[in-house]
């Protein structure tokens, strides 16, 4: 039974990585590029708005991200 716990089945980890790395930067990354389209359209608040909740959300998602990573 022990031996069952300890392998288990790592079939899915490369999507699972791939999925907390899109979480952590994707994300923001998106937010970020419709930022700068709405900042040529000469929509400064709305560029300021969608900046700042890419970097607190990159921030916040880098630190849970970083957490489930190192394991604490």
């Amino acid at each position: 039974m022990n031996a069952i716990l300890v392998e288990g089945n790592m079939d899915g980890l490369g999507l699972l990585v791939f999925m907390i790395f899109f979480v952590g930067f994707g994300i923001p990354i998106i937010l970020a590029i419709i930022g700068g389209v709405y900042r040529a359209k000469k929509k400064k608040n709305t560029a300021k708005v969608l900046w700042i909740i890419s970097g607190i959300y990159l921030l916040i998602s880098l630190g849970v991200c970083a957490s489930l990573l190192g394991g604490f």
